[in-house]
C-alpha cells in the first residue's frame, strides 16, 4: 500500500495546507521567494501536516485553524532541513539542488532563517498559549540538535545516549510537537494529548533509525544522494556505532573523514552491512515502533487512530 493511502480521507485538508504553504513561503525578495518555493517544490511526504490533522481529529477539528498548526510545523522542517545542507556540506536532495548548492551557503542560511521566523507569524493566528510555547520550545530544541550536530561531526567517540538525545531534537521531537500542538489547537483533553506527544516522540525515534539504516541498504537512484552519505559527511549513526563494537570494523570507521571518497566508503559500507550493525538498528527502531503504539490503546476506535497506527507501522517497516 502507498504511503498516502493511508491517510486517503485527508487530501483535500492536505491541498489547502499546501496552497498555505506555497503562500508561506513567499516573500518581497526575490531570493528569498525563489529559494523557498525551489525547497517547497522539491517535495516531500508532509509527514508533520499529516500528524497535526490527524491529531486535531480527536478534538474540534476546524481545517481553517488547523492548517495554520500544519504549516507552522512543516516550515520548521524545512528550515532545519536548509540548515541541515549547510552543515552537511550536501549537493542533493531527494535527487534535487540543494539551496546551497543552487546559490550559496549565505543564501540557504538566511532562507532557513526566514522560514523560522515564518513559522513564528503563521502560528500567531492560532489563539492558543501553550500552542505557542510548545512550538517555541521546538524550535529551540532543533537549534540546539543543529549546534550538536556540527560539534559531533567525525567525533566516533559517541555514546548511544549522544545518538539518541541528537536524533531527539532533530527528528522525535517535531513530529511529537506535530502531534501535540494539533490536538492541543482542537481542544483535546490533556491526558490525550499528551499520550499523543509520546507517540509522535516514539515514532520519531523509529522513523529516523530507519533513515539511518537506509543510508546503507538503499541506492543512489532510491537516496537521491551517495550511499552512506551520512558517514561520508561525518554524522555517526546507529548502524555505525553497533558496527564500531567489532574493534578491527572501527580502526577502518574512524579513518573516515572530509577527503574520503565514494569510491573509499564502498568496502566500508559492506563491511557495516555484514557486521549485523543493520538488524540490529532495525531490532531497536521496532522497539521504540512498539511503544509509539502502546501510546494509542487508550485512544478511542476511530479513523484517525487507525490511521496514527498504520503510518507509524509504514514508517518502522519501510524499505525506502
Amino acid at each position: 500500500m502507498k504511503f498516502k493511502a493511508l491517510y486517503s480521507f485527508l487530501e483535500q485538508d492536505l491541498d489547502i495546507v499546501e496552497r498555505e504553504l506555497e503562500k508561506s513561503v513567499q516573500s518581497n525578495d526575490p531570493l528569498l521567494r525563489d529559494a523557498g518555493l525551489h525547497l517547497l517544490q522539491a517535495g516531500g511526504k508532509r509527514i508533520r501536516p499529516v500528524f497535526v490533522l490527524l491529531s486535531a481529529m480527536f478534538g474540534q477539528y476546524d481545517i481553517q485553524k488547523i492548517k495554520h498548526i500544519a504549516v507552522a510545523l512543516e516550515l520548521i522542517h524545512m528550515a532545519s532541513l536548509v540548515h541541515d545542507d549547510v552543515i552537511d556540506d550536501a549537493e542533493l536532495r531527494r535527487g534535487k539542488a540543494t539551496i546551497k548548492s543552487k546559490w550559496d551557503n549565505q543564501v540557504a542560511m538566511y532562507t532557513g532563517d526566514y522560514l523560522f521566523a515564518r513559522s513564528l507569524q503563521v502560528i500567531t493566528e492560532i489563539d492558543k498559549p501553550l500552542a505557542h510555547q510548545l512550538l517555541a520550545k521546538t524550535i529551540v530544541e532543533v537549534a540546539l540538535g543543529e549546534i550538536e550536530q556540527i560539534k559531533d561531526k567525525y567525533n566516533f567517540d559517541q555514546t548511544y545516549r549522544t545518538y539518541l538525545r541528537r536524533i531527539k531534537r532533530k527528528t522525535a521531537l517535531l513530529i511529537a510537537t506535530s502531534c501535540q500542538v494539533g490536538a492541543v489547537s482542537a481542544d483535546v483533553k490533556e491526558d490525550w494529548h499528551t499520550r499523543l506527544f509520546w507517540f509522535g516522540y516514539y515514532v520519531g525515534l523509529s522513523y529516523q533509525i530507519i533513515d539511518d539504516v537506509l543510508d546503507f541498504t538503499s541506492t543512489k537512484e532510491q537516496l537521491g544522494k551517495p550511499v552512506g552519505s551520512d558517514l561520508l559527511q561525518g554524522n555517526v549513526t546507529l548502524p555505525v556505532l553497533i558496527a564500531m563494537e567489532d574493534e578491527s570494523l572501527k580502526q577502518k570507521i574512524i579513518q573516515v573523514n572530509e577527503h574520503t571518497t565514494e569510491e573509499e566508503m564502498k568496502p566500508i559500507i559492506e563491511e557495516i552491512i555484514k557486521s549485523g550493525a543493520v538488524e540490529k538498528s532495525i531490532s531497536i527502531s521496532n522497539r521504540y515502533l512498539e511503544k509509539s503504539l502502546n501510546m494509542l490503546s487508550p485512544l478511542p476506535r476511530s479513523r484517525m487512530k487507525s490511521a496514527l497506527v498504520n503510518i507509524a507501522k509504514y514508517i518502522g517497516k519501510r524499505k525506502f
